[in-house]
């Protein structure tokens, strides 16, 4: 009921916040004589600010046209290779006519990036995978509006999550040999199943897992999420949270965490901020600072934008996850596509580097959660292991923004690069990575991290904690690069 209601009043706003937009272009063209009255900029300014208050967001795009590659301007792509009813498996394709940048493409390493199925879009990520895209083939998981998927294809749980994950990983291992899979905030609890399933069954697993600010142990350092979760009970959020989609959409009748509720617990984390926000956004469009009130629409075309989830994922993962630690505590069994119940059994990974990050700020996932992957991954050598704390970091600066690209980037290139095989390497399933890192242990006494390169102490020692970081045992090689050929392709 609450759903129907909310959109009731969404569908009577919308006519005013479009009405809001014309009147702030009509306040703020100069060529009009509404410009010309006193106060027409704080009048203009205001019905903008009205409109974006009550407009309605959609989906945004990746809008990921070139990338620069060593100076030379690389086309890309975007399509979708895989379609699930409830993801799709994207691709950003490169192209270059610079016979020398593609046959460096070419040879670069594939990266599954699983983006978070947690209230965002995917394209929360663009920045991720625009840097990703210098030096890697990169495909991302774009999750679905659950409101827009019809009742006809089905319930969607936490098991499956994992099988769209092993799926994909397959669907690359096949067109490429091999690939690395990266995950963000809350995949990382399913990612790390998906690869310990594969392993358990002697299937070839990813050449290395780069996880960044999840919740592997949520309890370790609890935040306000976790304490969230922990403080109701499973009944209290399928009461509370849960609807069912109202019947203008083509997923009417299901049950869903709706995104409207989400992007409210979005905001009364930090409502100071967000107002202020405003209120600055406000102060600029007066000033005429139009540079400010541009950044202020991006980042809240993006935050505002939400998507609703499956009631049956999201309550799974609220018990899994923060209230029954079933993957810490060794609980956790996975239904696959087939129907046969498997123990997740993170050890028996055996030939998969693994890179944990977090940062010093992280108020979403706390200090040690995602570190806590090394415990359960006993079977990786300690010399294919890394952990990575960047400073001054926090949740969001760990994937986007200048510290992402200028801190935790190299040490995320640098630790795939070392995994990735030589050419007449890459289709072997067996082989396992190359070395790379030292053990992943929590030092006692802090001793000074020892960069084993001059990329990777100029990338990681100004940001690293010593009694955290695992410095590399041995200098990253060079990515591979392809054979000339005659009439070398056009895409990479």
């Amino acid at each position: 009921m609450l759903y129907q209601i909310y959109e009731t009043q969404r569908s009577i706003m919308e006519p005013f916040a479009d009405l809001a937009e014309v009147a702030s272009r009509l306040y703020n063209n100069p060529s009009l004589p509404l410009a010309q009255l006193p106060m027409a900029q704080r009048v203009s300014a205001g019905y903008d600010l009205m409109h974006r208050l009550g407009k309605d967001y959609e989906k945004p795009v990746f809008g990921i046209h070139t990338v620069d590659v060593d100076g030379v301007d690389v086309a890309i792509h975007e399509r979708v290779e895989v379609d699930k009813p409830f993801c799709e498996l994207r691709r950003f394709k490169r192209f270059s006519d610079d016979t020398a940048t593609l046959e460096k493409l070419k040879g670069q390493p594939v990266v599954l990036v699983v983006a978070p199925l947690s209230g965002h879009y995917a394209t929360l990520l663009r920045d991720t995978v625009r840097t990703m895209l210098k030096d890697h083939k990169v495909y991302i998981t774009d999750w679905k509006n659950a409101r827009l998927v019809p009742l006809s294809e089905g319930e969607f749980h936490l098991d499956d999550y994992i099988n769209y994950v092993q799926e994909f990983i397959e669907y690359l291992q096949k067109n490429y040999g091999n690939c690395h899979v990266m995950s963000v905030c809350q995949p990382t609890v399913p990612v790390l199943a998906a690869v310990s399933l594969m392993a358990s069954r002697g299937e070839m697993t990813p050449l290395s897992m780069t996880m960044m600010g999840g919740p592997i142990d949520a309890s370790k350092s609890p935040t306000a999420v976790n304490n969230l979760a922990t403080q109701r009970s499973h009944s209290w959020f399928e009461n509370n949270v849960i609807y069912r989609v109202p019947s203008n959409f083509p997923g009417a009748g299901r049950r869903v965490y709706p995104g409207f509720l989400q992007h409210t617990g979005f905001v009364a984390m930090n409502p100071d901020r967000h107002a202020t926000s405003h209120y600055d956004y406000f102060k600029d469009l007066i000033k005429g600072d139009n540079e400010s009130a541009e950044n202020h629409r991006q980042f809240y075309d993006e935050y505002n934008a939400v998507l609703d989830m499956d009631a049956d994922y999201y309550l799974e993962t609220i018990e899994t996850v923060f209230q029954d630690f079933k993957l810490v505590n060794g609980t956790w069994d996975v239904k696959s596509v087939k129907g046969k119940i498997e123990r997740v059994r993170p050890e028996d990974i055996k030939t998969t580097g693994l890179l944990t990050i977090e940062g010093e700020l992280d108020d979403i996932s706390g200090s040690g959660q995602t570190a806590a992957a090394h415990d359960l991954c006993t079977g990786i050598p300690k010399t294919h292991q890394m952990h990575y704390e960047a400073k001054g970091a926090g949740h969001y600066g760990i994937f986007s923004g200048r510290r992402w690209r200028d801190m935790v980037y190299p040490v995320v290139k640098t630790f795939i690069l070392s995994h990735q095989p030589k050419p007449e390497q890459a289709p072997v399933a067996t082989t396992a990575p190359a070395v790379v890192a030292k053990p992943a242990v929590r030092a006692t006494k802090p001793a000074p991290a020892k960069a084993a390169s001059k990329v990777m102490s100029k990338a990681v020692a100004p940001a690293v904690k010593t009694s955290t970081v695992k410095a590399m045992a041995k200098p990253a090689a060079k990515a591979p690069v392809a054979a000339k050929r005659k009439s070398p392709p056009r895409a990479a």
